[in-house]
């Protein structure tokens, strides 16, 4: 079973999107995908259809509903915040011990997407970020960033510090942002240049995740 963590530089950055495309593509090419959300804040238990989690269950074609959400989403926090933060307004935690070892379980399928919170360096708890959850995981990281003005320091710095925990890095995703200064494929360049051989491939501005190109080719190597 193959495993891949999927992180972005930011926050509302799509990785969700990502993950949903991946899901698609994968099953299309005959493997079986499962996808977790380990972690969610600004969680509507009301309407577990609208977030996330909702969204990845409905790319596997199960129901978006509140069982579903608790399968795949363990740790689901009301407020829209950091994830230390929002547990805290609700007198809770996250223990990183069982997070991870829910991540680590061995599920029967071919490929298990991890879908992360926020940009790697979010914290969980008081002492750890989602870099380090990442490293305890120790699996190839997918990261998703934007092409808005910026992007070029917070993707960079993103990278540097995925490398300096000795990370494997499947690839950068540059998903287009609504407002960008360059084009899209200039940005990705300027990525490219820093960050090689790590591939980076562009994801536009699409209606569904169904119309992405094909992302598979950066996690061949680890399927």
């Amino acid at each position: 079973m193959s495993r891949l963590f999927v992180s972005a530089s930011g926050t509302d950055i799509g990785k969700t999107f990502v993950t949903c495309a991946l899901i698609t593509q994968l099953k299309a090419a005959g493997y079986s995908v499962d996808a977790l959300k380990p972690v969610a804040t600004g969680y509507d238990p009301l309407r577990p259809e609208l977030g996330d989690s909702g969204t990845l269950l409905t790319a596997l074609g199960r129901r978006p509903d509140t069982t579903g959400v608790e399968a795949i989403t363990p740790w689901r926090f009301t407020a829209a915040l950091s994830p230390d933060m929002a547990a805290e307004r609700e007198q809770r935690s996250i223990p990183f011990p069982p997070l991870v070892d829910f991540c680590a379980e061995r599920r029967n399928v071919d490929v298990t997407l991890i879908e992360g919170i926020g940009g790697i360096m979010v914290p969980l708890t008081s002492a750890d970020t989602v870099l380090d959850w990442i490293e305890a995981l120790n699996g190839p990281v997918l990261l998703v960033v934007g092409s808005y003005l910026g992007t070029l320091s917070h993707t960079l710095t993103a990278v540097g510090m995925l490398r300096a925990r000795g990370q494997k890095l499947a690839g950068v995703i540059v998903n287009e942002s609504a407002e960008q200064p360059v084009s899209l494929r200039e940005t990705a360049g300027a990525i490219a240049r820093f960050v090689e051989p790590t591939p980076v491939t562009v994801l536009p501005r699409l209606r569904s995740y169904d119309e992405a190109p094909d992302l598979l080719p950066l996690i061949a190597p680890y399927l």
